[in-house]
């Protein structure tokens, strides 16, 4: 994956998620990461929200809200998938105490108490005939100032290639 692939992957709000979820309340939610589903018992162990602001590597400066939910990956007894309603219940339950934008950066904290939590960015959840999956995606770490600047080029090359050169370019 490139910089530019990174830029455009699919990466979700919490707004998207909830909307999601409520069309399909009773299914069990089922994230998947590093290539396998999360183990039936897993649990939402904290949700939290922050404000940031920062610079890049290129001294830009940047702001932005980003939620934190912490997946603790477990098998658990005879414990079955989480229903999506009640993800969605947590969730609310913490927005009664903690102020979170639906809009915001949505990343996923995740690990089995053995492994160190890994980051995840959530891909748009799938409702199937038998469960709701979201794919969670290694959030990797990447230079802006460069993703920008391979956004703009292939923009660039999008409109200014000799098929579309008379269009936008000249």
């Amino acid at each position: 994956m490139n910089a530019i692939d990174k830029t455009l992957a699919s990466d979700i709000n919490l707004g998207l998620l909830l909307e999601t979820l409520a069309a399909a309340r009773d299914l069990p939610l089922v994230f998947r990461y590093d290539g396998r589903p999360v183990r039936p018992g897993y649990h939402v162990t904290e949700v939290k929200a922050g404000q940031f602001s920062a610079l890049d590597c290129g001294a830009n400066p940047e702001a932005w809200a980003e939620i934190f939910v912490q997946l603790w990956d477990i098998e658990e007894g005879n414990r079955t998938h989480m229903p999506a309603g009640k993800f969605a219940a947590i969730i609310r339950k913490v927005s009664e105490h903690v102020q979170l934008d639906g809009s915001a950066r949505l990343t996923f904290e995740v690990s089995d108490g053995v492994q160190p939590m890994q980051l995840y960015c959530a891909s748009t959840p799938v409702i199937g005939d038998d469960a709701v999956y979201v794919e969670l995606i290694a959030r990797a770490a990447s230079c802006k100032p460069r993703d920008r600047w391979l956004a703009e080029q292939t923009q660039a090359a999008a409109c200014c290639g000799s098929a579309n050169a008379a269009k936008c370019c000249g």
